[in-house]
């Protein structure tokens, strides 16, 4: 059995015609290990849900391949459908039916036997803290909570891949944090999964090792680690009151290697407390002070704008590519 449950190779999808064509995805390769959670992490409009649609079989690529658990999405749509559950950004309930009722529903659709559905149903409202609201019509619950049925509803079937869409967008804090909590009681359940966000948290949480996404391609993947690195060790960034300020400074501080965005100054440093004690002395005799000043260690934004030159959380110029192919 192969340790690659997903797997995708030079996937390429446009929309529109003619001379209108937008190009979403323009060659993505992408693979997710059995037991493994995959995070694809990009800006809005960079192709993740497109990337999504095509691996669930609710689109077909105009190039390339992709499979799931050794079946193509394409070939075997039908039997793909079968080991796999998709979740997106919005949760698909039905608002004038209560939580136990959804479930239930679901199951049917799924042709579970009665008995199979009585047990699965009581064991995921409880295991997602649904218990006391499971006879209330879902028009009354919080975002939160039907986010954590919809996630339920998913479960049912106990799919062999769970695919996330964006699944805490918009979402509070405290109700992301409890979905975070969900999720991981999820894989570690055995289920592999495939998760898209456009949170540096989220993934940095979740993920085993996340596929950085941007204009359609991938742009780096690995663990999230690996990724750090990639852009240096951690540093001392000071943040000036004006860009000429923040050059000023960096001459001053040229024998760190300093680098300047803007009006903030980042000098890397070796991680040790002696190194970063030493650039702070040598601040004290800056020709201009800084407003503040922080020890930062490299973050997913940071690679994201090391490898594509804007941050992760940057929309593109143009509308959202993606809301082509809804």
């Amino acid at each position: 059995m192969s340790d690659e449950v997903v797997s995708a190779t030079g996937l390429h999808k446009s929309f529109g015609r003619g001379n209108k064509q937008v190009d979403v995805l323009s060659g993505v390769d992408l693979t997710l290990a059995r037991g493994e959670v995959l995070a694809l992490l990009g800006p809005n409009g960079a192709g993740k849900t497109t990337t999504v649609r095509i691996l669930t079989t609710l689109l077909r690529p105009d190039s390339g391949s992709a499979s799931v658990d050794g079946l193509d999405v394409v070939r075997d749509a039908h039997r793909v459908r079968e080991i796999i559950s998709l979740t997106g950004q919005y949760a698909a309930v039905d608002e004038k039916q209560t939580g136990r009722e959804n479930l239930t529903m679901m199951g049917r659709l799924a042709h579970m036997s009665r008995r199979t559905i009585g047990s699965r149903v009581d064991g995921l409202l409880d295991g997602f803290d649904l218990v006391d609201a499971a006879d209330r019509r879902v028009d009354t619950y919080s975002g939160g909570m039907r986010r954590r049925l919809d996630l339920a509803a998913g479960l049912l079937t106990r799919p062999q891949v769970l695919f996330l869409d964006e699944p805490t967008t918009g979402l509070d804090p405290r109700s992301r944090q409890t979905m975070w909590e969900v999720i991981r009681g999820v894989v570690a359940e055995g289920t592999s999964l495939f998760l898209t966000t456009q949170y540096l948290e989220e993934a940095d949480q979740l993920a085993d090792r996340i596929a950085l996404i941007d204009d359609g391609r991938v742009a780096a993947e690995g663990t999230p680690a690996q990724l750090k690195r990639r852009v240096g060790d951690a540093g001392v960034e000071f943040t000036f009151g004006s860009d000429r300020d923040a050059q000023r400074a960096s001459e001053a501080l040229a024998s760190f290697a300093p680098t300047v965005t803007d009006s903030a100054v980042r000098v890397p440093t070796d991680g040790t407390v002696e190194h970063a004690r030493a650039v702070l002395a040598a601040a004290v005799d800056l020709p201009v002070g800084p407003v503040s000043w922080d020890l930062r260690a490299p973050s997913l934004d940071d690679v994201f704008l090391n490898l594509t030159g804007h941050g992760v959380r940057t929309a593109p110029a143009d509308p959202d590519k993606e809301e082509v192919a809804a």
